[in-house]
């Protein structure tokens, strides 16, 4: 029989029951297990910036499935034919907001409190489906769909990667991802500020401002990128250091 005997260190080990007289022991990769609570954070706030924009617009009927979260008319925003568009099954707005940020909140409890464990990835996937068929956003498929991607490969053993990120590269490539990864979160919070209300300095065209706006948004979602291959370099490292001493009996 194998036993698996942890030797000190400061990676992070969670133990699945698969059968009621054994357990299986997996090392979580932490830098893969930050990047992916972060954009989960990030794109359930996404959601809830829907929700309440829908909320704004009051209990009336929506005019289809694809409707702007962001109503007309307000003197708050450059935005004065409205923005952010969404797709919802709920023919009300007041309804459609609520569960819209009901959604995203349940989506930021996840990222940070379950998205490592073994359902984790599916659950979180599961959420962001349901925050984009009830108004979430349509800009959103694409983050919760790269979230979920990375965060399958919180408790995997990272082969691939292994395989096609060069052993002389990777002690090059591990440091970076937590100041990319920073980088990355200003720029979407910064484009999420020009999406509610087009403030951008010294730009005062709407056609302008939409355009920086997603060029901010790309240069985020690239650098997550950079921060996602960076992670996964700065775990194959980790895994590569030798921190558990298999004994047979």
């Amino acid at each position: 029989m194998n036993h698996i005997t942890p030797i000190p260190n400061n990676r992070k080990h969670i133990m699945i029951d698969t059968q009621p007289t054994s357990a299986k022991v997996y090392t979580v990769n932490a830098a893969t297990h930050t990047l992916a609570s972060t954009l989960g954070v990030l794109v359930g706030i996404g959601s809830i910036e829907h929700g309440i924009l829908e909320c704004l617009q009051g209990s009336r009927p929506t005019a289809g499935l694809i409707v702007n979260a962001l109503g007309s008319g307000h003197s708050w925003t450059v935005w004065k034919q409205g923005g952010e568009g969404a797709f919802t099954l709920l023919p009300n707005f007041l309804a459609s907001g609520i569960v819209a940020s009901l959604i995203g909140v349940a989506m930021i409890v996840w990222a940070l409190g379950f998205i490592h464990s073994r359902r984790g990835p599916i659950v979180f996937l599961a959420l962001g489906v349901a925050s984009f068929l009830t108004g979430g956003g349509v800009a959103q498929v694409v983050l919760f769909i790269l979230t979920w991607g990375v965060a399958t490969r919180i408790l995997a053993p990272l082969v691939f990667w292994r395989r096609v990120q060069p052993g002389s590269a990777r002690p090059l490539l591990s440091p970076l991802w937590p100041r990319t990864l920073t980088a990355s979160t200003i720029l979407f919070l910064v484009a999420l500020e020009i999406a509610i209300f087009g403030y951008v300095p010294g730009v005062s065209d709407p056609v302008q401002i939409l355009h920086i706006n997603w060029a901010i948004l790309g240069a985020a979602v690239v650098l997550y990128v950079v921060s996602v291959c960076s992670g996964f370099a700065q775990d194959v490292e980790a895994r590569s250091a030798p921190h558990l001493k298999r004994t047979n009996t």
